[in-house]
């Protein structure tokens, strides 16, 4: 696993590149609970949102929102692949699926935090911002 600060990264047919640079090089990955991203379930890192940069197919990114309209989710209009989002919990950051990073895979982190999402720190701030830890286990090699 590449835990540099700077990624290629790249949606599943190539046709949007991009290169992002990830303050905490790959160590405080997340994933959500919202509807949006159970439904996803894509592992996440956060970047800035000046740190990204679009080598080419920028023109192929979709945007959806919901909800209160805050969040950007960008995905490859060709091939449907999720790429990063424009966070709600702070606009000024991207949050950058990292299966569309080179030479990483979201079964590189044994145990993922889940932010509480389904009851939003910023509808209820009383509420609380973990829900839980997503483990991944591999299964033994039956040669």
């Amino acid at each position: 696993m590449n835990d540099d600060l700077k990624h290629n990264g790249a949606c599943h047919c190539g046709a949007v590149r991009f290169t992002v640079r990830i303050a905490d090089g790959l160590r405080n990955v997340r994933r959500c609970n919202c509807s949006y991203c159970a439904m996803r379930g894509a592992v996440v890192a956060t970047a800035g949102l000046g740190d990204i940069v679009y080598e080419s197919g920028r023109q192929w990114l979709t945007r959806y929102q919901f909800n209160t309209m805050t969040a950007e989710h960008y995905f490859c209009a060709r091939c449907g692949i999720y790429t990063h989002h424009r966070r709600r919990f702070d606009p000024s950051q991207i949050s950058v699926n990292v299966a569309c990073l080179e030479g990483v895979s979201p079964f590189d982190f044994p145990s993922v935090p889940v932010e509480e999402g389904v009851s939003h720190p910023l509808d209820d701030p009383a509420a609380a911002t973990l829900a839980g830890t997503l483990n991944y286990v591999a299964a033994r090699n039956k040669d």
